[in-house]
């Protein structure tokens, strides 16, 4: 008898974390929401030469697929490599960027795009039957430390920035690099910097940063600062990945992150098996890529060697996502997650998020779990659009104060 309940009780436990969803279910809640990505790497690829409006067999994005995603809002990457500080070419090739994005890809279809800057932007597009078009750069060096810089890209319509990428700058340590070797952290100018952005308006994005740079800018900010393509570093123990701590601060704060959908952010196995864990075979990369100094050909030559090497890796599932943003959710609460994809910026992604078009299925994988359409609705763009707006509402305070 005692083994019978046993029985019944565990049956009842595992239909509490599954239930069956019907497709119909699915589009519904689907539709009910703006899913915005807040990170997607495809400029890489439009700025030479891509055509985002043709359907391609290649990559995770293109228009139609995003549009049989149900996608709401994207944010296109103003990803500006490292390789640029050399010269001094930077801004140069944040204003290309910029470029690719604002002609290349939403001048060039207005019928499916719509250019925002602001969370009401978002939601108007979404009323037109429009994808959101935003940008936020990628690594703080793009500034080349002149906060004049900052401000012209914020006119130019960028509204977010990660304070690193994979490198430090001279104001911002990365979680890319040993520690920094003047100061760990955000120098004084880097607090500057994040409370300029705060009064623009554009929101601090502390993906990449190092530990000590996250805590700094959490303590510097007066907006909520987010991680637009990040994960959980107790289920991935990669630097690029948040702690519980980290997680828990952001979320008192106001903050979310953005679940990235790279195979090593999502799974310990894909991590250990992953090309870039492997020492050896970075110094490798490293050392045959030390001669090529253009970007391109370095991004074609660095895509052929990890093909080459990236065989053995395990892949991450769809149920690695789910699992990032139920440890969130557990952590911090639904109003804690979102989404920050990674596409076309990472090699390989989970099965069933193969690209933009396969959005549903995270949300099938969530209602089958229990999440509720309120709880889906907020991590696909209600958390995102309640931090643009209190960033907005912080810069209208900071402009309102007098001038000391």
């Amino acid at each position: 008898m005692r083994l019978s309940i046993l029985s019944l009780l565990l049956a009842c436990s595992l239909t509490a974390q599954t239930r069956l969803v019907s497709d119909k279910e699915v589009m519904k809640v689907h539709r009910s929401a703006i899913l915005i990505d807040t990170h997607n790497d495809v400029t890489s690829k439009t700025v030479e030469g891509f055509d985002l409006g043709q359907r391609s067999a290649e990559g995770h994005t293109d228009i139609p697929r995003m549009k049989e995603g149900g996608m709401g809002a994207e944010f296109f990457a103003v990803y500006v490599a490292a390789s640029y500080t050399q010269g001094n070419r930077s801004a140069h090739r944040t204003l290309q960027m910029i470029d690719t994005v604002r002609h290349d890809i939403i001048e060039r279809y207005p019928a499916d795009l719509q250019f925002a800057t602001t969370a009401a932007g978002i939601v108007e597009a979404h009323k037109n039957h429009k994808i959101a078009s935003l940008m936020g750069i990628e690594g703080g060096h793009a500034i080349e430390d002149d906060l004049r810089l900052l401000r012209a890209y914020y006119d130019l319509g960028v509204r977010y920035m990660t304070l690193t990428h994979s490198n430090h700058n001279n104001w911002a340590e990365s979680s890319g690099e040993g520690p920094a070797a003047k100061q760990p952290g955000l120098t004084a100018f880097g607090r500057q910097v994040v409370l300029e952005m705060n009064r623009l308006g554009m929101m601090v994005d502390v993906s990449h940063v190092s530990d000590k740079t996250f805590w700094d800018a959490l303590e510097t900010s007066q907006a909520p600062v987010f991680a637009s393509h990040s994960s959980c570093r107790a289920l991935s123990n990669i630097a690029r990945n948040m702690t519980d701590e980290m997680i828990q601060a952001l979320a008192r704060k106001g903050g979310v992150i953005q679940i990235n959908f790279g195979c090593e952010f999502l799974s310990q196995k894909s991590a250990d098996t992953s090309p870039m864990r492997n020492t050896a075979l970075i110094e490798k990369f490293r050392k045959q890529l030390a001669g090529i100094t253009d970007p391109r050909e370095r991004r074609s030559a660095m895509r052929k060697m990890m093909e080459e090497s990236g065989a053995g890796m395990t892949r991450a599932t769809l149920d690695d996502v789910v699992a990032h943003i139920d440890h969130v959710k557990q952590l911090a609460g639904a109003g804690a997650a979102g989404l920050g994809s990674d596409f076309d910026g990472v090699g390989c992604v989970p099965e069933g998020l193969d690209d933009v078009s396969k959005w549903p299925n995270l949300t099938r994988k969530l209602l089958e779990k229990g999440y509720t359409p309120d709880d889906i609705r907020n991590i696909y763009g209600g958390n995102l659009l309640r931090v643009m707006r209190e960033a907005e509402k912080t810069s209208a305070r900071m402009k309102a104060r007098p001038a000391a």
